[in-house]
C-alpha cells in the first residue's frame, strides 16, 4: 500500500457516508430483535426501521469493502513510529475489520435466519461504536488541543 499526504475526495466521501450510515443504524436498531423474531415466525417485515436497518447495513458492508480497496490502491498518510501512531494504526485496522464484520454478521443473521449470530452482531457493533467514539475523540484532540491539522485531512481532499 502506498502512502500519501492526505485523502482523496472518494476516500473522504466514503468515510463520511459510512460513518453516517453506521450512526443512523445504531440509533434506530431498537426493535430489530422483535422484527427478526417476527420474520422467523413467518410474519411479513413491515415498517421503515427494519428495512432501513438491513439495507443500510448492506450498504456499509459494500462501501467498507470499496473503501478498503480504494485505500489499498490510493494509499493513506504515513503513520509515524510513536506509541500514539502505532495505537492509531491498530485502531484503524480494528475499525476496518468491524466495518466489515458487523454488517456481515447482521446479513448472516437476517438473510440466513441464523439467530446464533445475532448476539455477536450486537457485541461487535457496540465494540465498533466504542472504537469510533475513541477515533472521533482523538481527531478532536488533534484539531483543538494539539492543533496539528490532522482533522483537515478528512475534510479537504489532498
Amino acid at each position: 500500500m502506498s502512502t500519501s499526504t492526505g485523502y482523496s475526495r472518494l476516500q473522504i466521501a466514503l468515510h463520511w457516508a459510512i460513518a453516517a450510515l453506521i450512526v443512523a443504524n445504531y440509533l434506530i436498531s431498537e426493535g430489530m430483535e422483535d422484527a427478526f423474531d417476527g420474520m422467523m415466525e413467518g410474519s411479513p417485515v413491515a415498517g421503515f426501521v427494519p428495512s432501513f436497518h438491513v439495507w443500510a447495513g448492506v450498504a456499509v458492508l459494500v462501501l467498507a469493502v470499496i473503501r478498503l480497496l480504494v485505500r489499498m490502491a490510493s494509499g493513506a498518510p504515513a503513520a509515524g513510529n510513536s506509541l500514539g501512531d502505532i495505537a492509531a494504526t491498530w485502531m484503524h485496522r480494528a475499525l476496518y475489520a468491524l466495518m466489515i464484520a458487523v454488517p456481515a454478521l447482521g446479513a448472516i443473521t437476517w438473510f440466513g435466519g441464523i439467530d446464533a449470530t445475532a448476539d455477536f452482531h450486537v457485541l461487535a457493533m457496540n465494540a465498533m461504536m466504542l472504537l469510533a467514539l475513541g477515533h472521533a475523540a482523538m481527531a478532536l484532540l488533534h484539531q483543538f488541543i494539539l492543533k496539528d491539522g490532522l482533522l483537515v485531512r478528512m475534510l479537504r481532499a489532498r
